[in-house]
């Protein structure tokens, strides 16, 4: 009988002494102090115009929120600067050990969510940039986040300095540990939020360990009847998505009348073809409910113009409701400076990239392609859109709380990436010393310094009415 072996699905297995070879040998290509400082380039693109350039992708109407949004602090404008970020990162060295990149990893996107089992855990919780690429990238714009933050605080260098250096230090000695585990126990390692509140309460003082208790009890509250009882109502007997617009659109406000059934049955297709890409049990769950109602939500500051859309479906009642988000998914901002994604389908794109840098992930994780009213096909992933959902209060954090949270942080992300990638070969890269952590404050110093210059560059232009601005929306 003959085998047939393909060898394109083969798998080398080096040893441990190899791997951590590699990571040593890598020191020489990309030295770790080279990752020091940030010097922009000579000849730099327009950040205004990188974003205009991203806007024209967006809903129109929607773009001017997004900018009031950015402009709220230098904390804000980092927050919705992936993408200028990501092309800071392509001139600057850079390793080769690779990892799945979170694409956004600021500090504001760690948070607690629900596992499948409902027990509360923390982790990384947005991926729309996901894609491979070398693991610094992810590093550099959380620690950068950490000190664009402390900033916003009011906190000086001196206090800043720790902070980032705790965010370093905590991901390099995290990812030397996960290269001694076994590859099982590195597989299910993750934080529960019972086992936070344990370390909070010893480390922490009484005000800020009451302040995580109230966020940790918000977010337990946070599911489907929940959303249900903020964001609908019952309108003709019928449950329905209430309006506020322009943050909340139902669908009928969106067209014309006549549109109104065209755009519902889309909605209704798009729940089907969503629900194929469920494995057969939550399939089988998802086909309890039937579609209700959707409307058009604005989500969080980088994503402001991208489709949003919430859809209610309902179970056996009123009181048994499943809150759904689909959210569009464009091309990644690094997948200009790091190649194609091999996923053809963007949403597919977010999903895996989530389920492999998530030690447990959303049960509605899905996807679907999608043609709009205007005939133009569109990328959607579909999650819960509640589902103890909670993040840190990042403008009342102080500077030991920050520190702690830092660290915290630094080691979610170590797990997310040894997940991924070889854990070994970038722990031998990083080694025991803290040259690295110096590297990376310094890196987020500098580019803190960026971020204001080109938080600058947008005040400009709204004061000079070249973008259209809404604040407090």
């Amino acid at each position: 009988m003959t085998i047939a072996i393909d060898a394109a699905r083969r798998v080398e297995h080096p040893t441990r002494a190899e791997r951590a070879a590699r990571g040593k040998a890598a020191r020489a290509d990309v030295p770790r102090r080279s990752h020091a400082g940030f010097q922009a380039p000579a000849v730099r693109r327009d950040p205004v115009a990188m974003l205009e350039e991203q806007a024209q992708t967006r809903v129109p109407e929607l773009i001017p929120i997004r900018y009031g949004r950015m402009l709220v602090s230098p904390f804000t404008f980092y927050r919705g600067g992936a993408a200028l970020m990501a092309a800071d990162l392509a001139g600057a060295p850079r390793t080769a050990l690779r990892v799945q990149l979170c694409g956004d990893a600021h500090l504001s996107n760690f948070g607690a969510f629900a596992a499948p089992d409902r027990r509360l855990i923390f982790g990384l919780n947005d991926f729309d940039e996901t894609l491979p690429g070398p693991f610094e990238w992810d590093l550099k714009r959380l620690v950068t986040s950490f000190a664009v933050a402390g900033r916003d605080r009011g906190f000086d260098a001196e206090d800043r300095e720790p902070i980032n250096l705790a965010v370093a230090r905590s991901y390099r000695e995290s990812m030397r540990e996960f290269a001694q585990m076994r590859a099982l126990e590195l597989w299910y390692a993750r934080v529960d939020i019972e086992d936070l509140a344990q370390q909070w309460a010893v480390e922490a003082n009484a005000k800020q360990f009451k302040r995580f208790e109230r966020n940790v009890a918000k977010a337990r509250a946070k599911d489907s009847l929940r959303a249900s009882d903020r964001l609908s109502e019952v309108v003709d007997g019928k449950r329905r998505i209430i309006s506020d617009p322009p943050l909340i659109v139902p669908i009928e406000e969106l067209l014309l009348e006549h549109d109104h059934e065209a755009l519902q049955e889309a909605m209704r297709a798009a729940v089907r073809g969503y629900r194929r890409t469920l494995s057969s049990d939550r399939r089988h769950l998802l086909e309890r409910f039937h579609y209700a109602h959707a409307a058009r939500k604005v989500v969080g500051v980088g994503s402001v113009g991208t489709r949003a859309w919430i859809v209610l479906m309902l179970g056996n009642d009123d009181a048994d409701p499943l809150f759904l988000q689909f959210k569009e998914a464009q091309t990644s901002v690094l997948e200009p400076h790091l190649g194609k994604s091999k996923f053809a389908h963007s949403g597919q794109r977010v999903v895996e990239g989530q389920r492999l840098m998530q030690a447990a992930s959303d049960i509605m994780l899905g996807w679907i392609r999608t043609t709009g009213v205007d005939g133009v096909k569109r990328d959607f992933y579909i999650r819960q859109l509640w589902d103890g959902k909670g993040s840190a209060l990042v403008e009342v954090l102080e500077p030991d709380a920050m520190a702690m949270y830092a660290r915290l942080c630094g080691w979610t992300l170590a797990k997310a990436h040894a997940r991924s990638g070889d854990a070994m070969a970038i722990g031998a890269y990083l080694g025991s010393g803290d040259g690295f952590d110096r590297a990376m404050n310094a890196f987020a110093e500098a580019y803190a310094d960026q971020n204001e210059r080109d938080y600058a560059a947008l005040l400009e232009a709204a004061e000079s009415g070249r973008v259209a601005v809404e604040a407090g929306v």
